[in-house]
């Protein structure tokens, strides 16, 4: 596992070649394999223009990521009602799923080619490149085999809260997603590797034609030709099928490029694998967090709206909202994490360790301020995003507007932690940056859902158990931000010893 090991030594020297200031030597020093201008400059160049050039396509690229799940839901619920959101919220979780085994396999493979790169081993990135490539394949496999297996797919639909009346629909999508499932491995998850190749508007330009063919899809399918969930899903399938065609073009065809994907590179190696996974956890651990969130969210809303006037169809369609919404909006801040990755796991690789603070610290402000922009955003229109997607009655509209103003009350500090705990998996700490991805998650909200429900209606007469299933959003916010925020300074007072010498860090 790529880890830390630190041990007092001040006379260690960095085992990637620096210059006098320094910096990273010029490509093909001392002996080292050549390295692309437009890695090396990572080392280089100004922190703020580095991370505006990558954060840029970044936050596009995971918006217009996003928007498959978001015009997935308005489609079917302009086309079906309340019926067709049901239906994507049941499928949500189990998507959920989908997209944590491609970032567990992505990320992890991604963070581990810039950590190379830094340390001036351009083949071995390839290698990870590669092997990244081998288990999005296996992966893909085994998924689908795994959805067509009745017993596999009940059981999911059945912790995902699906009721006698979406029960159909959601099966028939979920199953269509799952055939098409290595479209999103390669699309999503190797995309990654073109920003750490340098090239963070080709990234973007992936996404896009992707994100437009399911649009385009979306509304021949579902509104022209009527085919309703069979229709949204063969839309997805069909928008990530052009992504990934478009990502494989990148690393097969053109020309110039500093990592290509290689026959030779991707027979499974063992270290490689090992390390790929370990680094991939912690995004593995958000995505399975959220999946476990939204399992265990849809079966207290069957059971919480049961008992409300809006119903248990009205809560799933409500809530499912706010989920798409909170998610959508999360994902710019998430964007801004990836982006800073090749930066961070590059100064990282090549000890750097000045640059990587600076590089923290303007990722964290970055952050924040489009964080607190979406909070306005979302409490300026909150009427006018929800009926993106199709819900007009007047008592569940009020109902899903309030729910989506509290659950993203402390959104202007979520960035923040976001970029903290994603700060350990770019520099090979992972350990840390699972325990950090699993907090708000699994530590804070899973028990929250549970308990806070029980309690408030005590507390709070004018309170239901179902308004308590938005207030856990808040609270456990500001548990993992706290949490986070303790990480992140014996971090920097680490990065200072090992900055001074006092530390030596290996890899």
């Amino acid at each position: 596992m790529t880890h830390e090991q630190e041990t007092k030594d001040t006379s260690a020297a960095p085992s990637h070649p620096t210059d006098a200031q320094g910096k990273p030597a010029a490509p093909g020093g001392q002996g080292k394999p050549r390295q692309h201008d437009k890695v090396t400059r990572m080392g280089t160049e100004s922190i703020p223009r580095l991370i505006t050039e990558f954060a840029i396509p970044s936050i596009l690229g995971m918006l217009v990521n996003g928007a498959y799940n978001v015009i997935d839901s308005i489609f079917l619920g302009q086309a079906m009602g309340e019926i067709g959101l049901s239906t994507a919220t049941v499928a949500m979780p189990i998507m959920t799923v989908f997209m944590a085994i491609a970032m567990l396999v992505g990320n992890g493979g991604n963070a581990l080619a810039a950590l190379r790169m830094g340390e001036g081993k351009p083949e071995e990135a390839e290698r990870s490149l590669g092997n990244t490539v081998t288990l999005s394949l296996i992966a893909s496999v085994a998924v689908a085999i795994a959805m067509f297996i009745p017993a596999c797919i009940d059981g999911l639909l059945s912790v995902s809260g699906a009721t006698p009346e979406d029960w159909d629909y959601a099966m028939r999508f979920i199953r269509i997603i799952s055939l098409g499932f290595i479209f999103q491995c390669i699309g999503m998850g190797v995309n990654n590797f073109i920003r750490t190749a340098g090239a963070p508007n080709r990234a973007l330009g992936t996404m896009i034609i992707g994100a437009v063919a399911c649009t385009v899809f979306n509304a021949l399918f579902v509104l022209v030709m009527g085919m309703g969930v069979v229709g949204s899903a063969l839309a997805t399938v069909c928008g990530q099928a052009i992504s990934c065609a478009t990502v494989l073009w990148y690393f097969c065809l053109t020309k110039g490029v500093p990592m290509r994907l290689r026959l030779r590179m991707m027979p499974l190696h063992g270290e490689t694998v090992r390390l790929i996974l370990s680094l991939g956890l912690a995004s593995f651990a958000v995505q399975a967090g959220m999946a476990a969130v939204n399992f265990v969210l849809n079966n207290l809303l069957n059971m919480y709206g049961a008992q409300s006037p809006i119903g248990a169809e009205g809560a799933l369609a409500s809530i499912g909202v706010v989920q798409r919404v909170a998610s959508f909006v999360v994902l710019p801040l998430i964007g801004m994490s990836i982006a800073i990755q090749p930066l961070l796991g590059f100064n990282y690789g090549a000890h750097l360790f000045k640059r990587v603070k600076m590089t923290l610290a303007w990722g964290i402000a970055g952050n924040t301020v489009i964080a607190v922009v979406l909070w306005a955003l979302v409490h300026l229109f909150p009427a006018q995003i929800v009926g993106f997607f199709g819900i007009t009655d007047p008592n569940l509209l009020s109902f899903t507007v309030f729910a989506l103003q509290v659950q993203l009350f402390l959104i202007p500090f979520v960035g923040f932690q976001i970029v903290g705990s994603n700060y350990f998996q770019a520099t090979g700490q992972p350990a840390k940056s699972v325990f950090l991805s699993l907090t708000r998650q699994i530590l804070f909200l899973i028990p929250l859902y549970i308990g806070l429900p029980m309690v408030m209606p005590v507390w709070f007469p004018g309170y239901t158990g179902l308004d308590a299933l938005y207030f856990a959003c808040p609270v456990a916010d500001f548990l993992a931000i706290f949490t986070t925020g303790v990480f992140v300074l014996l971090e920097l007072k680490r990065l200072r010893k090992l900055e001074n010498g006092q530390l030596q860090a290996k890899f």
